[in-house]
């Protein structure tokens, strides 16, 4: 399937990608054009917008694009909840909501100035995605566990949450 949204990439536009090919369409083309040229290409080459002006898939009632998305496809999964509050922030500059994003837009910001391309930053985006995504999962767990992690050393702890996170990805 094709999916277009605007050039020049930042978070939403390169954390939606991640999220649309992890979790909705593994096979997922990406269209970066000019704002203006979206619904055009929409249309002619049947792609889905996302995060740009007046789209389904866009900015709504106060949401980024990733959070949008994550609520129109129903994507249940506590931890992609938890790292939508960090895109979210990022996007958003609502720094309140999660910290780790003031980190993401940094990161974001320069990553744009490292790649030739939409495409590339994109592809590269993914690893950070992918250790945001355990950073949430490894967070969520912390919480769930409290008690016992407590009376843990670190090495202890470390061991531990590897034997949640395996538990859970098997099982």
């Amino acid at each position: 399937m094709k999916w277009v949204t605007r050039e020049f990439v930042h978070v939403d536009r390169t954390a939606c990608p991640w999220l649309i090919r992890k979790f909705i369409d593994l096979e997922a083309q990406f269209i970066f054009a000019p704002t203006e040229k979206i619904a055009e290409i929409a249309k002619t080459q049947g792609a889905t917008p996302f995060d740009a002006p007046g789209v389904k898939l866009g900015h709504r009632n106060g949401k980024c694009s990733f959070e949008t998305i994550v609520e129109e496809y129903k994507l249940e999964d506590p931890v992609l909840h938890e790292l939508a509050k960090i895109v979210h922030s990022a996007d958003t500059r609502d720094t309140e909501l999660a910290r780790e994003g003031i980190g993401l837009s940094a990161i974001m910001t320069g990553a744009r100035y490292n790649v030739n391309d939409d495409f590339e930053a994109v592809e590269k985006a993914a690893y950070v995605y992918d250790a945001l995504y355990t950073y949430c999962k490894i967070k969520l767990l912390r919480r769930k566990y409290k008690d016992e992690l407590a009376k843990m050393n670190r090495k202890e702890q470390r061991e531990f949450l590897r034997k949640k996170m395996q538990e859970e990805t098997t099982g």
